[in-house]
């Protein structure tokens, strides 16, 4: 543990020394920096009369030819986990440090084409056990070439290939899985078609089996993924002010693989996906909802799953640190009848990593929740977050699942559905454009399905996070 506090004290005053030179104001828009990385666009750079002199500048537009030009860039994560009670005492503690390095370069030519790698490099320290999430010693995050050709009067149509990272609406379904330590990349090909305020994706992968070595992850071969992803952003009522914006996501995604495992029982899985999304802010009112339906075929039986999951928030800008209450909720469907071959449980796919909170012991199948939460904007840098939400089993004959799709508590002991409460305050920093900070905790009571189903100590989490990305 005394390793692990000092080496987080000593490169956090180092990526805060390197943050301190962005104070210039700039004359450009600055893209966003993203989870993935390879949608930043910096080619405004081309022009001398669009730079600042910032630091990061001269490595965001190095040009090799007239029209060649490459881009640089790296993220250096480091966080601190602890853990007690582990499954409400079923698992044992832990505390731990995880250390992430994320470098790119990113190859434009022609205008049309280009070639993107990103390497990864996470370690683990006083890790038990370890696993693919916690360490990967280096390997190929994403490493895949473009071609991008006119369609239309305005369109472009982009055709992808090799390994990349997915990310998808709300990442309910498909993201990068970007709490844990390694991310989750997919090998595949890909068309995008861009045309004003339309965007249509589609693709064909197999997910990544990630190993805890160097340069050993390999295509999934026993799973396949393939989908088409619709988003159409609207104008007119929303989007005719800055503070008014909405879109519309319509998809299908399909998954084939083998020996999916579920509390009824393991076997062989072809689920369908359809689903719609409406997004947007108005004023000071946003919001998110968005609606699943799957069918498809597991083992012997058939498949019929569904969920409904929402966020809607106001934000009271005229009090004083601009309040924000917001309300999730969400309906997962889970199996009906342990003993029949059909399964009702919904599978949330490949979904972001901290999917409910900083502490998730949950995933997105069989359950009821709730979720209140509460944002202050201390000032311009630092934000306060305070959350709570309870729990419930949709059907009483399933399980619990954690994030991964495996099985925390069996279902059919018991027939309560309370599952527990959780309460969560996270205290962030946007110290600058590149670098954040974040400390969290959070506490998981249990409820009586748990007390019915064994142990049912407290929970507690403590998270602390600082990242430095260019």
């Amino acid at each position: 543990m005394k390793r692990v506090f000092l080496i987080l004290h000593d490169l956090s005053l180092l990526l805060l020394l390197l943050s301190l030179p962005v104070l210039s104001k700039a004359q450009h828009e600055e893209p966003s920096i993203t989870l993935v990385r390879y949608d930043e666009d910096y080619s405004y750079l081309r022009s001398s009369a669009n730079r600042t002199g910032k630091w990061w500048e001269p490595l965001k537009f190095i040009p090799l030819t007239e029209k060649t030009y490459l881009t640089l860039g790296n993220e250096f994560r480091l966080r601190f986990e602890s853990i007690t009670n582990d499954n409400w005492g079923l698992g044992k503690d832990d505390a731990y440090l995880w250390l992430r390095l994320l470098p790119y370069a990113d190859l434009h030519a022609l205008d049309s084409i280009r070639l993107f790698g990103q390497l990864v490099m996470a370690e683990a320290i006083d890790r038990e056990p370890l696993t693919p999430l916690d360490e990967n010693r280096v390997d190929f995050l994403q490493f895949f070439g473009d071609l991008a050709v006119p369609a239309g009067n305005s369109g472009t149509l982009t055709l992808r290939g090799g390994r990349q990272l997915f990310s998808y609406g709300s990442g309910r379904l498909v993201d990068v899985r970007y709490g844990p330590n390694v991310p989750r990349p997919f090998d595949a090909v890909k068309a995008v078609l861009q045309n004003g305020s339309w965007r249509v994706d589609t693709f064909y992968s197999s997910p990544v089996a990630v190993d805890t070595g160097s340069f050993d992850d390999k295509s999934d071969n026993d799973s396949r993924f393939w989908g088409a992803y619709l988003t159409r952003m609207l104008t007119g009522t929303f989007g005719s002010t800055k503070n008014e914006s909405a879109g519309l996501d319509m998809y299908y995604l399909g998954l084939d693989r083998t020996s999916a495992a579920f509390n009824q029982a393991t076997g062989d899985e072809l689920r369908h996906t359809l689903g719609t999304r409406f997004f947007g802010i108005a004023q000071d009112w946003d919001w998110d909802l968005e609606g699943f339906y799957q069918f498809g075929k597991f083992a012997s039986g058939d498949i019929r799953a569904w969920s409904f999951a929402s966020h809607v928030g106001y934000t009271f800008r005229h009090l004083c640190f601009s309040p924000r209450a917001g309300l999730k909720a969400n309906v997962i469907s889970g199996d009906e009848n342990a003993d029949d071959s059909d399964i009702e449980t919904f599978n949330p796919l490949f979904p972001k990593g901290k999917y409910f909170g900083e502490l998730t012991p949950l995933g997105p199948q069989n359950l009821l929740n709730m979720q209140l939460d509460l944002s202050l904007s201390l000032t311009e840098k630092w934000k306060f977050l305070f959350t709570v939400a309870p729990y419930w089993r949709y059907s009483t004959d399933d399980a619990i699942y954690d994030i991964g799709g495996n099985v925390v508590r069996p279902g059919g002991s018991s027939d309560e559905r309370f599952v527990g409460i959780v309460w969560e305050p996270v205290l962030s920093c946007q110290f600058s454009r590149h670098l954040e900070g974040l400390i969290s905790y959070s506490q998981f009571h249990a409820g009586d399905f748990i007390k019915e189903t064994g142990q049912d100590k407290t929970i507690r989490f403590v998270g602390l996070e600082l990242l430095f990305r260019f």
